[in-house]
């Protein structure tokens, strides 16, 4: 037997002593309470903390979107839409504006789709652009601060910067009219003109109901040692094939394409979210963009995420020990990601396992219908809290402008 068949075996023997981690908080199961600060900020309750304004908009801006294709409420943009639902019935929504601590304008820049189920990104910022000047036409509140005092949610592969390819969404920047209020977004990387400082990154929406539909026995033994399903090339937009997730997903590929501690492919099969929850590592790699729905994938399903975007901001950062629950293997690495994975002493595996399986690692990856405590819109708010107080600078005296509204693309400045 050669040396990769022996350590698979020792590693695979200690990892699949303990069961996945259950959707549902019920379920018994070996976990690790997550020690300090961060399990204390995960288990917070913003009920009390804030007071949200929910401005009503013409439902052009979102039900009407909707209603004209509802695949927007299933892919993984769908924060929006769900934290739109979740704020109008929440106890920290006020119908009072000059209580309010923070304003929410609810435009689903992401549904608008093509018919392949991709976003418009051309139609993204120009839809935007007409909901603030809506309302700092309509009511005082954003012409007060320019927005200092507003939170927006804007899942797109790159953010507020709304284009799905890296090059373009650098050059357009994000949206100017954003850019004094805090974006609520799927997408983070460390210094990147698409992250604005002060920004609070979340995970993509994954089904809580369809994953929950998947779960097997807790003691099915974790046999296969890595899995990947999913592009490796993006022959369509990226020919040359050096573009596409900088390289790292056909770096996976070429290496270990052959290898049998590697179950990878492009193929998707029904049996899915079974196979994740009979793996040990499951790679995350970045697309286009860094994030994807495979980390939420993984944290539900206690498979260890090997996270493979170099500079990543994680979801939730502040309250989800990512560094004791992944594996973190830098872009160029990816070629010795076999040795980097089989040299993982089984007693961290095992210790990485018992904090996937804790409760509220999950819930807190989940936007859940109805809402739990501490599931992902809980943690949005338990962010939002957290600034406050606004600092006083953020008003501005009578008559001050400091956004400009003619900056940005020629292109976003038409009528939506």
């Amino acid at each position: 037997m050669d040396f990769w068949n022996v350590g698979f075996l020792v590693l695979l023997c200690a990892a699949s002593v303990f069961s996945i981690g259950a959707v549902e908080l019920g379920r018994h199961q070996p976990t690790e309470r997550i020690s300090g600060s961060a399990g204390d900020v995960l288990e917070d309750d913003p009920v009390g903390r804030l007071k949200v304004f929910v401005y009503e908009l013409p439902s052009k801006y979102n039900k009407k979107i909707l209603q004209k294709d509802p695949r927007c409420l299933t892919h993984m943009f769908a924060a929006e839409i769900f934290m739109h639902r979740f704020l109008l019935s929440s106890p920290v929504r006020t119908l009072n504006p000059e209580e309010a601590d923070w304003f929410y304008t609810p435009v689903y820049t992401t549904c608008d789709l093509t018919p392949n189920g991709l976003p418009l990104p051309f139609k993204s910022p120009r839809m935007m652009r007409s909901a603030i000047q809506l309302i700092s036409s309509n009511w005082p509140y954003w012409n007060r601060t320019e927005g200092a005092d507003h939170f927006f949610v804007t899942p797109h592969d790159f953010g507020a910067c709304f284009h799905y390819q890296e090059e373009k969404a650098i050059e357009r920047g994000i949206l100017p009219l954003l850019r004094r209020a805090t974006l609520v977004q799927t997408f983070g990387q460390r210094n990147h003109v698409c992250l604005k400082e002060g920004s609070i990154t979340i995970p993509p929406y994954a089904p809580p109901q369809k994953m929950h539909a998947h779960l097997i026995p807790d003691k099915t033994p974790r046999s296969i040692f890595v899995y990947f399903r999913g592009l490796f090339y993006d022959v369509g937009n990226d020919p040359e094939g050096g573009y596409y997730a900088r390289g790292a997903r056909a770096a996976v590929w070429e290496n270990f394409k052959n290898n049998p501690l590697f179950d990878i492919s492009t193929e998707h099969p029904t049996t899915y979210y079974e196979d994740m929850q009979r793996a040990v590592f499951c790679l995350c790699p970045l697309g286009w963009a860094p994030w994807s729905p495979r980390l939420v994938e993984a944290v539900i399903f206690g498979c260890i995420p090997v996270i493979i975007a170099d500079d990543i901001v994680l979801p939730f950062a502040d309250a989800i020990p990512w560094e004791e629950i992944g594996v973190f293997v830098d872009e160029k690495d990816v070629p010795q990601l076999d040795t980097i994975l089989t040299s993982i002493p089984p007693e961290v595996i095992l210790r990485k396992q018992r904090l996937l399986a804790n409760p509220s690692m999950k819930q807190a990856m989940l936007f859940p219908q109805p809402a739990q405590p501490g599931d992902a819109f809980h943690q949005v708010l338990n962010g939002l809290a957290r600034k406050l107080p606004h600092d006083r600078s953020v008003f501005l005296k009578p008559g001050e402008k400091v956004l400009n509204w003619t900056a940005g693309p020629v292109g976003d400045l038409k009528p939506w």
